[in-house]
C-alpha cells in the first residue's frame, strides 16, 4: 500500500516538473523596485525569449494605470486581476515573464507560477528597494507617510513567499544588468542540470 500511495505521487508530480522545465519559461518574483523588469528585458534578450511584465498585461488589458485599478477596485480588485493576468500568461511557452511584487500573495497564484516554469527571486535589500522606489508614483502601496517603513513590512510579509516559490536565489545588488544576467544564465543552466 505505502509503494502504491509513493508511486501515484511521484507520477501526479511528474507532469509539473516536466512542465516547469519543457515549458522553457523563466518567471521573476521579488518586491518592487527588485529589478525584475530590467533584468527580465536583458534575460530574454540575451536568450531569445519574449519578455512579458504582468502588471503591463493588466494594463494593456484595461486600459487604465496600475494605481488607478487601486483607486476604483482596491487592493483587492487588482488581485483578482492579477491572478486572471498570470493564469493566462503561464499557459504560454518560451517567455521570460516578471511579476508583480504582490502576486506571490494568493496561494494559487504561487502554484501556478511553481508549475510552469523555472522560478527566480530577485532579491534586494530594504534600502535598495527604497533607494529605487522612493521618487516612484506608480506604487501605489508606497503613497504613504512613511515609504521606507512600508517597505520594511511588505519585505517581511514577502520574502518567505518568494522563497518558498523560487527554485533560484540571486541578490540583485550593485552588479551591472548585464553581470547579473550573465550569472542569471549560469544559475539557471545548473539548476535544469539538477533536475535531469
Amino acid at each position: 500500500m505505502q509503494n502504491d500511495q509513493n508511486n501515484s505521487l511521484q507520477e501526479s508530480s511528474r507532469p509539473a516538473t516536466s512542465r516547469k522545465l519543457q515549458s522553457g519559461n523563466l518567471i521573476l518574483v521579488g518586491m518592487m523596485g527588485s529589478g525584475k523588469t530590467t533584468m527580465g528585458r536583458t534575460l530574454a534578450k540575451h536568450l531569445g525569449k519574449v519578455f512579458v511584465d504582468s502588471d503591463e498585461e493588466i494594463i494593456k488589458r484595461t486600459g487604465v494605470t496600475v494605481p488607478h485599478i487601486f483607486d476604483i477596485e482596491g487592493e483587492a480588485g487588482f488581485r483578482l486581476r492579477e491572478t486572471a493576468a498570470i493564469r493566462d500568461l503561464v499557459g504560454h511557452d518560451n517567455m521570460v515573464l516578471a511579476t508583480g511584487g504582490g502576486a506571490v500573495l494568493e496561494e494559487q497564484n504561487r502554484a501556478m507560477l511553481q508549475q510552469n516554469g523555472i522560478v527566480i527571486y530577485l532579491k534586494a535589500s530594504v534600502h535598495d528597494l527604497w533607494q529605487r522606489t522612493r521618487h516612484d508614483r506608480n506604487r501605489p502601496l508606497l503613497q504613504t507617510g512613511n515609504p521606507h517603513a512600508k517597505l520594511t513590512e511588505l519585505f517581511q510579509q514577502r520574502d518567505p513567499l518568494y522563497r518558498q516559490v523560487s527554485d533560484i536565489v540571486v541578490q540583485s545588488g550593485k552588479q551591472s544588468a548585464h553581470a547579473l544576467m550573465l550569472h542569471l544564465a549560469d544559475e539557471i543552466d545548473a539548476f535544469r542540470k539538477s533536475c535531469r
